[in-house]
C-alpha cells in the first residue's frame, strides 16, 4: 500500500501508535498526554466517534466498578482527565457530592468518556487500520490505515511509522453456533444484547420474548422487559447455561482478584494452571450485581400481591442445542437441561442473546508480524508481564495489548478498574522511565507462597531434636 501520510510523519516517527479508541486506549491516551515533556502518540479508530456499548445504556443501569475506576485516577489522581474533573467542567460536583453515589450510571460513564475523547489531542476517528508490519531496515513498525468519510467509505490511504504499537481493538459480540444462522438472517427477531436498545420497541411488541444468558446484561434486559410488560401477561423466559442465576463475587477480599498483585501472581503461574483456572472464576466477572438480583425479585414479588404468579419463567442449567424458524414468524429453541439430562422445545417470538463477548480477532491486521510472533502451546499469543506480545528478538520495538490477555493476565483483563494501572505500566515500559510510579503492593491477600531458598546448613552442623512423648 502506498502511503499518503505527510513527509514529516515519515521523518519523525511516533513513539506510540494506538489502534482502537475504547476506554482502555482512551485511558492510555489521557495518561500519555500527562507525561512531562510529552511523547509522540497518535490513536486510530474506525468509528466516527467514541461509543461505549450504546445498546446497553439502559435507563438506571450502573457500572459494576466505583467511579474511581475512571480513565486515569488510579494511576494519576491529579489528572485533568478524571471523572471528577469532568463533573467540575459540567458544574455538577456538588450534586454528585450530595448524591453519595459510589457506582455511577453507565450512561454517565459513556458521557464522561466522550467528553475526554472530544478534547484530547492525538485521536483520529474515522481511520481504519488495515495492517501492521515490522520494517527491519528502518527498525520501525509500519501502520497502514484507510481514512473514512462520513458514510464510512474509503477516502484516503495513509501510513504511520512508530516505535511501539498498542492494540486496543476491544471485543465483539459472541453468538453461539446454534443461533448464528438465525441471528445473521435478515428480519429474524434474534438480537445480541449489544443491540438491545435499538430493538427494544420490537421486543416489547413481541408476544413472547426469551432472554438467554445469566450475566449482568441478561439480568438488566430481563428486568427492563419485565417492568415494561403488563402484569399477568409478561410472557418472558430467561434461560442460562450456568447452574444458577448467581451473584457476582463482590466481597472485599474477593475483589482483590482485580488488583495488580493478583495479575502478577496469575501471570507467573504455569500455562496449564492458568488455562484451567480462568473458567472456574466465572463468578468473579460474569455473575449478577446483587442489587439487580434484588430488583428482579422485588418486581416478580410485586406482581403476586393480588394473587397468581407472573407469566415469567427463569430456568438456569439449560443449553440451546439447535434453533430454527416456525411458520416464518416464530423461533423454536431446542433445549437440554444439563443436570436432568432432559430435552424440550420452546416456541418464542423474539430472542435476546446476552451471551457475552469474545476478543476481536486481529490475525489479519497482524499478518505482517506473523513470522515474528511467539505463541503458547494452545496457539495463543504470548504476552509478557508488561503487556507486550513476545516477538522475535530481532524486533526492537514492542506491540502491547489491552484486553486481549486474559489467558496470560487473568480475569482482570477486561475490568475497568485496572485500566489506568495497565496504561501506566505500558507507558512506563514505552518510555523506559517511570512517569507513573506504581505501588509495590495493592492487596491484603498474598496469593501464593513466597519462594525463598532455605539457607544451606552444613551436614555436620545439623542436629535433630528428639521427640518426647508428653
Amino acid at each position: 500500500m502506498t502511503g499518503t501520510t505527510p513527509q514529516q510523519d515519515r521523518d519523525q516517527p511516533h513513539d506510540l501508535v494506538g489502534i482502537g479508541i475504547g476506554p482502555f486506549n482512551l485511558s492510555l491516551a489521557a495518561l500519555a498526554h500527562g507525561i512531562p515533556g510529552g511523547i509522540a502518540a497518535t490513536f486510530y479508530e474506525q468509528k466516527p466517534a467514541f461509543q461505549w456499548h450504546p445498546g446497553l445504556l439502559i435507563e438506571g443501569a450502573t457500572l459494576q466498578v466505583p467511579f474511581l475506576a475512571d480513565l486515569v485516577t488510579l494511576a494519576d489522581p491529579a489528572s485533568p482527565w478524571s471523572f471528577l474533573s469532568y463533573l467540575k467542567s459540567r458544574e455538577r460536583l456538588f450534586p454528585f457530592y450530595f448524591a453519595e453515589k459510589f457506582h455511577i450510571h453507565r450512561a454517565e460513564y459513556d458521557a464522561y468518556c466522550r467528553w475526554v475523547s472530544e478534547r484530547l489531542p492525538g485521536l483520529n476517528f474515522g481511520h481504519q487500520v488495515d495492517s501492521v508490519r515490522w520494517n527491519p531496515e528502518r527498525r520501525l513498525f509500519e501502520v497502514d490505515f484507510t481514512q473514512l468519510d462520513t458514510d464510512g467509505e474509503a477516502e484516503a490511504l495513509g501510513r504511520a511509522y512508530t516505535r511501539n504499537v498498542v492494540l486496543g481493538v476491544g471485543t465483539e459480540p459472541y453468538v453461539p453456533e446454534p443461533l448464528k444462522p438465525l441471528a445473521d438472517a435478515p428480519g429474524v427477531p434474534v438480537f445480541h444484547s449489544a443491540d438491545y436498545l435499538a430493538h427494544r420497541d420490537t421486543l416489547l411488541a413481541a408476544g413472547h420474548v426469551t432472554v438467554i444468558g445469566s450475566g449482568q446484561s441478561g439480568a438488566e434486559i430481563f428486568l427492563d422487559l419485565l417492568r415494561a410488560r403488563p402484569a399477568g401477561a409478561e410472557k418472558i423466559h430467561w434461560l442460562a447455561r450456568t447452574e444458577a442465576f448467581a451473584p457476582m463475587e463482590y466481597s472485599k477480599l474477593g475483589l482483590e482478584h482485580f488488583t495488580p498483585d493478583y495479575t502478577r501472581y496469575f501471570h507467573a503461574l504455569p500455562e496449564p494452571v492458568r488455562a484451567e483456572l480462568v473458567p472456574r472464576q466465572w463468578q468473579l466477572h460474569k455473575g449478577i450485581d446483587t442489587d439487580t438480583i434484588a430488583a428482579i425479585h422485588d418486581e416478580l414479588y410485586r406482581r403476586t400481591l393480588h394473587g397468581g404468579w407472573p407469566d415469567a419463567v427463569l430456568t438456569p442449567g439449560v443449553r440451546v442445542r439447535t434453533a430454527g424458524r416456525v411458520a416464518t414468524t416464530q423461533v423454536e429453541l431446542h433445549l437440554e437441561h444439563l443436570q436432568q439430562g432432559t430435552r424440550s422445545r420452546l416456541t418464542t417470538d423474539a430472542v435476546v442473546l446476552a451471551t457475552g463477548y469474545r476478543e476481536r480477532p486481529v490475525d489479519r491486521m497482524l499478518a505482517g508480524l506473523g513470522p515474528y510472533l511467539r505463541h503458547d502451546s494452545a496457539g495463543r499469543a504470548r504476552v509478557d508481564q508488561h503487556y507486550r506480545l513476545v516477538l522475535d528478538p530481532s524486533v526492537t520495538g514492542a506491540v502491547h495489548v489491552q484486553n486481549a490477555e486474559k489467558h496470560t493476565h487473568g480475569v482482570g483483563a477486561p475490568d475497568l478498574g485496572l485500566a489506568a494501572w495497565r496504561s501506566a505500566t505500558i507507558l512506563n515500559s514505552v518510555t523506559g522511565k517511570e512517569p507513573y510510579p506504581l505501588p509495590r503492593r495493592t492487596a491484603f491477600t498474598t496469593f501464593g507462597l513466597e519462594t525463598r531458598e532455605a539457607p544451606s546448613i552444613p551436614a555436620q552442623d545439623r542436629k535433630l531434636t528428639p521427640l518426647v512423648q508428653q
